[in-house]
């Protein structure tokens, strides 16, 4: 089964100095070895900006984490390959031994206001952004500022067209509702929410309305379905997680709109059953008790992820 997976923050243990992705550790949720082991095809590396580079400092930040990024990859001898476009893509699905890597940046105020920044991080093998996280930045207001009703800015809607133009996937985790209507009324490409879950289930403000949820339906955009604890339940288990993925099927009539956007080495610990990318099985195997087919099981395991992916990148300029 092709696994990808929309949302991981292992950069972070590396910029930290806290551990190397490209052995095989005891510690967080993913390193490289044991995405193979999983069997995980493509995973989305986030480069998160932590608050004490916000406002000021965050592209330094970003800049930094690329690098060490590179470095990874470089020390990995094989075992990943960095996809920047369509024929990578197409390569690692089809021929290739190695893992894919997509890398994302968590947080628009990495463009510091700066349209060329933003060509900048595309030349840097960036192809997909979240336009905000929990604060508001020069895109948009995040989810913690929602109160106040705001959505994209005059920069967040160039921001938007430039990224469609590009080929980077718009991510949505974490921005306030207007500004996610904003966005999905304006882009002219699908979007993703890389992780969240659904507020119909647990009433938390970063998880998703029944409406949003038709809407990325409508427009062929995913969510991705978050194994963090905070957003599934007050006892959250294997079983309170899937009924998250369960209301999303059962509210869409499908499971094309659904992806996922495991949040690993993000919060800790994990939701008991996925404690690391190793534990995707036991994933399966509860929806295959609830009678999932392998047909919607594939999409949700990776085939949805990889499509849109494939609508978003670019060829080779």
């Amino acid at each position: 089964m092709l696994i990808a997976d929309a949302h991981c923050d292992s950069m972070l243990d590396v910029i930290r100095g806290q551990r190397h992705l490209y052995y095989c550790s005891k510690h967080g949720h993913v390193d490289f070895p044991r995405l193979k082991d999983a069997g995980v095809k493509v995973q989305f590396f986030a480069l998160f900006i932590e608050s004490i580079y916000k406002p000021s400092g965050s592209l330094k930040r970003a800049l930094q984490m690329i690098s060490a990024f590179y470095e990874e990859i470089k020390m990995a001898g094989g075992q990943v390959e960095h996809i920047t476009n369509l024929a990578q893509l197409e390569e690692v699905i089809q021929n290739s031994l190695a893992v894919g890597a997509i890398l994302s940046i968590e947080g628009g105020e990495a463009l510091e206001g700066d349209l060329r920044v933003l060509d900048c991080l595309y030349r840097l093998g960036v192809r997909s952004i979240g336009l905000t996280w929990n604060q508001r930045n020069q895109i948009a207001d995040g989810v913690a500022e929602r109160e106040t009703g705001g959505g994209l800015t005059k920069f967040g809607v160039e921001v938007v067209k430039k990224m469609n133009k590009l080929g980077i996937l718009i991510d949505l985790a974490h921005i306030a509702e207007r500004g996610f209507w904003d966005v999905l009324n304006l882009s002219a490409k699908p979007v993703i929410v890389s992780h969240a879950n659904c507020r119909c289930v647990f009433d938390h403000p970063r998880n998703l309305t029944d409406e949003q949820i038709m809407a990325l339906q409508t427009t062929n955009s995913l969510m991705g379905i978050t194994f963090a604890p905070e957003y599934i339940s007050e006892r959250p288990d294997l079983e309170s997680l899937v009924k998250h993925i369960d209301h999303v099927c059962q509210l869409t009539g499908n499971a094309d709109c659904l992806c996922l956007g495991s949040d690993f080495d993000g919060t800790n610990p994990m939701v008991p059953g996925l404690e690391d990318v190793t534990r995707l099985p036991n994933l399966i195997n509860n929806l295959e008790k609830l009678g999932y087919k392998s047909s919607d099981l594939k999409k949700i395991m990776g085939e949805n992820l990889i499509g849109i992916l494939k609508k978003t990148l670019e060829d080779e300029q």
